[in-house]
């Protein structure tokens, strides 16, 4: 045997044991976890931080149940709705306008009410427990009104509803949409994204 083959021989031998030892710590739970995300969102799935934001930017209106913590006052922290009225109705200082206040604003009202002869420097703060629930109507399986998460698309919607009938339009749906400058109708794609509060109709197809 000539002497340089014995020598590249441990080389490859190293080089192979190392490609086995890269092999063995490599964990593929990452990619499986992608994959299920894209599975369960249909993309990646929302950040946190974009949750939080989203929270922040909504607006309130009548069926949102929040959370609001009054800081060092046990009596008050509780979960409240917003009546149909728009309203949050809270102890001492009873009825707070909520419709169309973000979280943040709601607690700053809910903030100065008590500065207003009960607690000297209170501290709230306020989150989104359950929004209000979204309706779809027309050609699905059971049409009715059921709670809104984010990330809520017509498609969602349209499963969580049981589903198309055999006579439903599958093309696209009309969006009915209260907006502050007044009701908007539109007819939508599946992967339209949904607000809470928004109806869903589903039409029935010509043939």
């Amino acid at each position: 045997m000539r002497p340089g083959r014995t020598a590249r021989l441990p080389l490859a031998l190293l080089a192979a044991a190392a490609g086995l030892l890269t092999a063995c710590v490599h964990n593929p739970e990452p990619a499986a976890r992608a994959d299920l995300d894209t599975l369960a969102y249909g993309a990646v799935a929302p950040s946190p931080a974009n949750a939080h934001a989203e929270d922040a930017a909504y607006r309130l209106d009548a069926g949102d149940r929040l959370r609001i913590v009054v800081y060092g006052q046990e009596g008050l922290t509780n979960t409240y709705a917003v009546d149909a009225g728009g309203i949050v109705t809270m102890p001492l200082i009873g009825g707070v306008p909520a419709r169309e206040l973000t979280p943040q604003e709601l607690a700053r009202a809910v903030a100065a009410r008590l500065k207003r002869g009960y607690i000297r420097e209170p501290y709230v703060a306020a989150e989104i427990e359950a929004y209000r629930p979204f309706f779809i109507l027309g050609e699905v399986a059971a049409p009715g009104q059921y709670p809104y998460v984010p990330g809520m698309t017509a498609e969602k919607a349209v499963a969580i509803a049981g589903g198309f009938t055999p006579r439903a339009s599958r093309g696209a749906v009309d969006l009915s949409r209260m907006m502050p400058e007044g009701a908007m109708k539109a007819q939508v794609p599946l992967a339209m994204q949904l607000r809470p509060g928004d109806t869903v109709t589903v039409s029935e197809r010509w043939f």
